[in-house]
């Protein structure tokens, strides 16, 4: 008896964690179909649905069978593995509460106003080696400047082995570099919406840079953080 019943309750555990997936999949998805496996082929894009894409597949026919072949209460004609109830628990758990996206993002963003001296700039830059530093002017976000820029500048202007930094300033830098797409978006958001905004950049042929997260989204506010889609691509959501 004790058996039986344990092994009802990880039937229905194993049916709940796959219904909290499916309504995970669909607030997450933006298709015309509740249909769990085509939710689960649109949905791999995001790097946590195809992490999962092949155990996602064979729940969904383990769920069928648990759920279309029931023929009287309590028993199942097929029964899930307690390791696999729990390993469903989990993916459940990381799509119904995704992390904020700052938990990825690069957290010590270094910005420069645009009328900064490039000597002050390469200072900062020795002790804060970052592939990119957000420009501002007049408190309002200017432009992007990376530091491949930066050295094509200072290749520029190197004369007899000797660069000269006076009356230079990070401004000026600009103009080594290709505009690049970045845009902002608030704290609040998470790690799916901003693969989400990657998405849409890409779909429209669009090359998007970076994200730039900040209290509330606006370009004149303080950075708290920057994603770019290598950032994406190095998420890892392997569950030990």
């Amino acid at each position: 008896m004790n058996k039986i019943n344990h092994e009802y309750l990880l039937s229905d555990r194993f049916e709940v964690a796959f219904n909290r997936i499916h309504d995970s999949l669909k607030k997450l998805i933006n298709a015309d179909t509740d249909k769990f496996t085509s939710l689960v082929r649109f949905g791999s894009t995001h790097k946590v649905v195809g992490t999962y894409r092949n155990e996602l597949y064979q729940y969904a026919k383990l769920r069928n069978a648990l759920v279309h072949e029931r023929k009287e209460l309590g028993f199942y004609i097929a029964e899930p593995h307690q390791e696999v109830v729990v390993r469903i628990e989990k993916i459940a758990e990381i799509l119904s509460k995704p992390n904020y996206a700052l938990s990825i993002a690069t957290k010590k963003v270094i910005c420069f106003e645009y009328d900064d001296q490039v000597e002050k700039v390469i200072r900062v830059l020795k002790n804060y080696p970052f592939s990119q530093y957000p420009i501002y002017k007049n408190k309002e976000y200017f432009g992007i400047v990376s530091s491949t820029a930066i050295v094509k500048w200072a290749a520029d202007h190197l004369l007899n082995s000797i660069l000269d930094l006076s009356d230079t300033k990070i401004g000026d830098i600009l103009v080594y570099e290709d505009q690049q797409l970045v845009t902002f978006a608030p704290k609040s958001i998470n790690i799916f919406e901003v693969e989400e905004i990657f998405e849409k950049y890409h779909q429209s042929k669009r090359h998007l840079e970076a994200v730039i997260i900040t209290e509330n989204g606006i370009s004149n506010e303080v950075p708290l953080g920057i994603i770019t889609a290598w950032d994406l691509i190095e998420l890892d959501y392997t569950i030990d």
